[in-house]
């Protein structure tokens, strides 16, 4: 994303989300049977800013359990930036209750956490377990350019939002995708992408082919925090590269499809590929079986599962998201659900996150231009 940000009066704000609902241009183009075809209109939920100014939303989920403050249903989201602006040094996450349509704050990380190589920068890599404990990545820097990025971490926090500790090592190089999670209470398996290999820190924006998917088995003991019993390429050699203008590019999405398969959206390579037997396999598919590519797909960031089983992928370089059919690699539809006529084309560097809704007929999005949280529907 890029480090320019900017804030809405809520009026104003409220004015630019729900116009999307209304312009006959932002139409999907779609076919009877894609989920996209059934979204009308956007609602503005929140503010993601919480009150030490971090800024920059990436990533969101959607909490499965109600444990310590957070209730089933909620929506946490991190941020990137911080009040500076500085792109890698982010340290919170919010908590916007749909119940209520009130946001409070769950979390605000330290700055230099030990345990986590290079400080905090919090990226799209946030999930919350089943046991109530949320696991999130750091891609840090300490002057907002690629030319300080630290190694990073996942870092591990309680239901209240307290640091429980942090998962590091050589396998772990700025984890940076949207994980994803098989949870079965007791022992859990997280899949997360890591773009840092072979990136240096004076500037380089040379491409390495160098990125990975990582899966990481956990065995969670009652009342007790994670711990990490393996640790499983599963996939490498994906493009990755600093960006002066948007920090890292690399692998960004991961959703797991019901036949077993890990999709992964490689941004380079403006493609979404497939990792079979994500869950059991004990060696790396390299870059894997290649879905789909270009067409409706511009730089495809996150990636979530729509009802209908088909692939849900935000465009990085304008402000569409594509529906996939995962089966056939076919574009069934694309949607323009950030329209900001500031960026070329418009909504271009706005879109980060993406999850479903438990309902099954809406999803939940990041607009980072304006700090928000929003709803299509």
């Amino acid at each position: 994303m890029t480090a320019r940000r900017r804030s809405l009066t809520p009026t104003l704000l409220a004015l630019a989300v729900c116009g999307l609902g209304l312009a006959p241009a932002l139409a999907a183009r779609a076919d009877s049977g894609a989920f996209l075809a059934h979204i009308k209109k956007h609602q503005l939920l929140t503010s993601t800013e919480p009150a030490n100014g971090d800024q920059n939303p990436y990533a969101l989920l959607v909490a499965p359990v109600s444990a310590g403050s957070v209730q089933k249903g909620d929506v946490l989201v991190d941020d990137f930036n911080n009040i500076k602006n500085f792109q890698g040094a982010g340290t919170s996450i919010i908590d916007y209750r749909p119940s209520t349509g009130l946001m409070a704050s769950f979390a605000t990380i330290p700055q230099n956490l030990p345990g986590c190589p290079g400080g905090v920068g919090l990226t799209t890599a946030m999930v919350m377990l089943k046991s109530g404990w949320v696991i999130v990545g750091s891609a840090p820097s300490t002057d907002g350019t690629p030319k300080t990025l630290g190694q990073g971490c996942l870092i591990v926090l309680d239901s209240k939002g307290a640091v429980a500790g942090t998962i590091s090592g050589p396998e772990i190089n700025d984890p940076w995708g949207n994980m994803a999670v098989i949870d079965h209470g007791h022992t859990a398996k997280l899949f997360v992408s890591n773009v840092g290999f072979g990136i240096g820190t004076s500037g380089d924006t040379t491409l390495h082919h160098q990125a990975t998917v990582l899966r990481l088995d956990l065995r969670i003991p009652a009342g007790e925090k994670p711990v990490v019993v393996a640790k499983t390429v599963i996939a490498g050699g994906f493009a990755a590269q600093a960006d002066p203008g948007v920090f890292l590019i690399g692998p960004t999405g991961l959703a797991l499809g019901g036949n077993g398969a890990l999709y992964v959206s490689d941004a380079i390579g403006n493609r979404v590929v497939a990792i079979a037997d994500a869950a059991t396999r004990t060696d790396s598919a390299g870059t894997g079986k290649e879905i789909s590519k270009g067409g409706k797909l511009n730089r495809p960031l996150a990636l979530a599962i729509a009802p209908n089983g088909n692939l849900l992928a935000v465009n990085g370089l304008d402000g569409n998201v594509v529906e996939i059919d995962p089966d056939q690699g076919s574009q069934l539809a694309e949607k323009l659900i950030d329209g900001d006529q500031a960026q070329t084309p418009p909504g271009s560097g706005d879109l980060f996150g993406v999850a479903m809704n438990p309902d099954g007929r809406s999803f939940y999005y990041v607009e980072d231009d304006v700090n928000s949280l929003v709803e299509a529907k």
